[in-house]
């Protein structure tokens, strides 16, 4: 799994292995000719994968078997964005009909709220995939939003966030949205309980019934906290948080843009899931270039020792993509223990960071251009814009492939080595036809699966995410100590006792 050894500036002269390594899926144009491939390279990184057991790993999770064996689930998000018809099995039952009741209730629900015209603002109260996935989804597609509706995101346990949403709003024309898988995330229900009193103090302790909307698998708990059954909303425990928006997850991008744009944004993914069941499977992956991107990224990864990946889109609309996609990539694949226990040989998934061009351009594109690391780039793209400005976009788009062209070829500047890039810097282009729930659902499936395949490299789990729990229970513990409520407790470590020490005294 050796990069090429030709120069880039020279790989991307040869117009048939461009071509080659230039496939279009649906309303999606991935080109990763400006990577350090060539065709027999690319060859030997999908039989690689295939070797190392990609296909049947995903034939396992097609099937519904437990590939999440450390948490005992089976994995089976890509059942959300099924046609009505398929069957898609875990433990032996067919999820499909289930799936497609809850998102009629999703659409019921939408519609209702769409509907009730004395309704103006939702506020989603979630964190992690319960945020980032809905809120990315909406701002994305913003220009199909309500035109009386608007969607707020509420995730930091910093008090500023809630209140200062909350600020300026009517009570009495919000929804109030609360996603909680368990309905016990600590900045979650904090938020909520802010929300709850913000809404009593309004209206009474009644108009919680009519304000409020859960989406949750605990629906004892969510009841305690005054909502509605026929107000919850339900997913199940074989979808992970970071997969989550196809589900009832998303009820609150399903009010902004509709239910019939949803169900496009679903399809959109179930073409992009169907090409992987079409190509990957006992028998090896084919020339699929979801697979060839993920092998890519791991050889930049594990032969390259490229630490950081940066993704930036040249979409203003797309500004929060990386954000999505940090969560995605790095609580999916920062591992280092594989799946059966043992410790992980090498590095495993990337730091995932960025920002929108041209913004990113007067921000880091100093460092990837001439800095002593060689960070790859995904840049991402939108062809046919939404507004009418049309000369501005193709400035915008020039600038996008102006970059992709610079980072490879770079300047040779005798006498001014200030001025000198070294080029040779790798990137792929990512560039939709248009930006519409369809391609935006192609998009994120095409990173759902490659981070897949990824982690199925590695033999990690990909859809547990332990590292997230050790902090938060900290936190739980030392909140009494850091209030004030009781003596510091005197096992804890030294550092962390003064630090609270400090702020108690500040605080008193």
């Amino acid at each position: 799994m050796s990069p090429a050894s030709e120069p880039l500036r020279e790989l991307v002269r040869d117009p048939a292995r461009v071509n080659a390594l230039v496939a279009q899926i649906g309303g999606i144009r991935i080109d990763l000719s400006r990577q350090p491939i060539t065709v027999d390279t690319a060859r030997d990184l999908l039989a690689a994968a295939a070797s190392a057991g990609v296909g049947d790993h995903f034939i396992r999770l097609w099937s519904g078997e437990e590939v999440n064996n450390t948490e005992a689930r089976a994995v089976a998000h890509a059942a959300l964005r099924a046609p009505s018809s398929a069957v898609m099995a875990v433990d032996g039952v067919n999820v499909v009909p289930a799936v497609h009741a809850e998102l009629a209730r999703c659409r019921a629900v939408a519609e209702r709220i769409r509907a009730d015209e004395t309704i103006t603002d939702v506020v989603n109260i979630g964190i992690g995939g319960s945020d980032l996935g809905p809120a990315m989804v909406t701002q994305a597609l913003g220009g199909a939003g309500h035109p009386r509706i608007r969607a707020h995101f509420v995730s930091n346990v910093d008090p500023a966030d809630i209140v200062t949403t909350l600020a300026g709003l009517d009570p009495a024309a919000t929804m109030i949205v609360v996603v909680s898988k368990t309905f016990t995330t600590l900045e979650t229900l904090t938020n909520a309980r802010v929300a709850r009193n913000w809404i009593i103090d309004a209206l009474g302790s009644d108009a919680v019934a009519d304000h409020f909307i859960a989406v949750s698998t605990a629906t004892d708990r969510v009841a305690e906290f005054g909502i509605a059954p026929d107000a919850t909303l339900g997913f199940w425990d074989w979808v992970g948080g970071r997969y989550s928006v196809w589900s009832a997850v998303g009820i609150t991008p399903m009010i902004a843009i509709g239910p019939d744009a949803f169900g496009d944004f679903l399809a959109g993914a179930r073409l992009v899931d169907d090409y992987m069941a079409a190509t990957v499977g006992p028998d090896g992956v084919g020339d699929n270039m979801i697979v060839l991107a993920a092998m890519v990224a791991v050889m930049h990864r594990e032969v390259l020792a490229r630490p950081t990946r940066a993704v930036v889109p040249y979409s203003h609309a797309l500004r929060r993509f990386p954000a999505y996609l940090q969560q995605l990539d790095m609580e999916s694949n920062g591992k280092s223990v594989r799946s059966d226990g043992m410790p992980v040989v090498g590095p495993t998934g990337p730091v995932i960071w960025g920002e929108p061009g041209t913004n990113a351009q007067h921000a880091f594109f100093q460092l990837l251009h001439q800095g002593t690391d060689v960070i790859p780039v995904d840049f991402i793209g939108v062809a046919t814009p939404t507004h009418g400005e049309d000369e501005q976009h193709h400035l915008l788009m020039a600038n996008m492939f102006a970059q992709a062209a610079a980072l490879v070829q770079g300047r040779e500047s005798p006498g001014e080595p200030h001025r000198s890039m070294p080029g040779n810097r790798p990137c792929t282009l990512i560039t939709l036809t248009e930006l519409t729930p369809f391609t935006l659902g192609q998009l994120i499936a095409f990173h759902e699966w490659s981070v897949f395949v990824q982690g199925a490299w590695w033999g990690i789990n990909s859809f547990d995410q332990f590292g997230v729990e050790l902090g938060k229970e900290l936190a739980g513990s030392l909140a009494p100590d850091v209030a004030g409520q009781r003596p510091i407790d005197p096992a804890t470590d030294a550092a962390t006792a003064a630090t609270i020490a400090w702020y108690r005294n500040i605080t008193a």
